[in-house]
């Protein structure tokens, strides 16, 4: 019999947890296998199948912090189950305070395909402007900074930022007719 075969029960359980108390990786690792296995079976009976695969890690993650508590001359199956019966009296709880809502197929969501071409385009004609008013309209006008704080940034003394911003909005604004007449 293999370690992940439930059949394997607490003894092969019970010596892989010895041997990774040793330092044995290997045997930590497929007493994690067998157990998950094992712990998925156990939740999937008693939770809502959409809350098993988080409380299976969140008891992984408890046998790991608590692996050097296994007295080894003790079964190992009761302190498995005493883990697992904890993290799902944790789930239930958390259940209670924070309930869940099931969500339909038919949920509407809102079209961002003009705000999307919007910042494209937007971007696009950026590009075509000198790279000192570009930056100087992205940090005032698109992130909000003061002129001050783009001056900090860029380099620039706070009325060349203005100058900068002044000249590439003309720039946009001849970019941005020229365009349209062409359509």
């Amino acid at each position: 019999m293999k370690p992940d075969d439930p059949r394997f029960g607490n003894n092969g359980w019970a010596d892989l947890m010895i041997a990774a108390q040793a330092g044995d990786a290997a045997a930590y690792r497929r007493l994690l296998m067998a157990l998950d296995r094992w712990l998925g079976r156990y939740f999937t009976r008693r939770l809502p199948s959409a809350t098993v695969e988080d409380t299976v890690q969140d008891t992984l993650l408890a046998i790991h912090e608590k692996r050097h508590t296994y007295d080894p001359a003790r079964p190992f199956e009761p302190w498995l189950a005493a883990i697992a019966r904890y993290k799902w009296i944790d789930r239930l709880r958390s259940m209670h305070t924070k309930p869940t809502v099931t969500l339909t197929d038919d949920i509407a969501i809102g079209d961002h395909g003009d705000a999307v071409s919007s910042a494209w385009s937007l971007e696009r004609l950026l590009r075509e402007l000198k790279p000192a008013q570009s930056d100087a309209i992205r940090l005032v006008k698109l992130q909000g900074l003061s002129v001050e704080e783009a001056a900090d940034i860029t380099g620039q003394s706070p009325s060349l930022v203005k100058v900068n911003i002044h000249r590439g909005l003309g720039r946009l604004r001849t970019l941005v007719h020229g365009r349209a007449d062409d359509e």
